[in-house]
């Protein structure tokens, strides 16, 4: 049975001014480490506009109330 999956998309003009647009693969890569620490297994990248998260859709829960946190709402 294949895992359900789930995609987020941020967009990178609605990033907090506290997060370096110029760096986006870094912005990635601490957003993927803040969900792998609240145990999401997600995969996330820097796109040409956006930020896309990958994740399994049962972690979807957890995984919005990380970004929450992170100010990604």
């Amino acid at each position: 049975m294949a895992m359900a999956t789930t995609t987020i998309r941020i967009d990178i003009a609605t990033l907090p001014d506290h997060l370096d647009r110029s760096r986006l693969s870094s912005v990635a890569a601490s957003i993927e480490d803040a969900l792998k620490e609240a145990g999401v297994r997600a995969d996330c990248s820097d796109l040409f506009l956006h930020i896309k998260i990958d994740l399994p859709t049962a972690q979807l829960a957890a995984a919005s109330a990380v970004l929450v946190k992170l100010q990604l709402n």
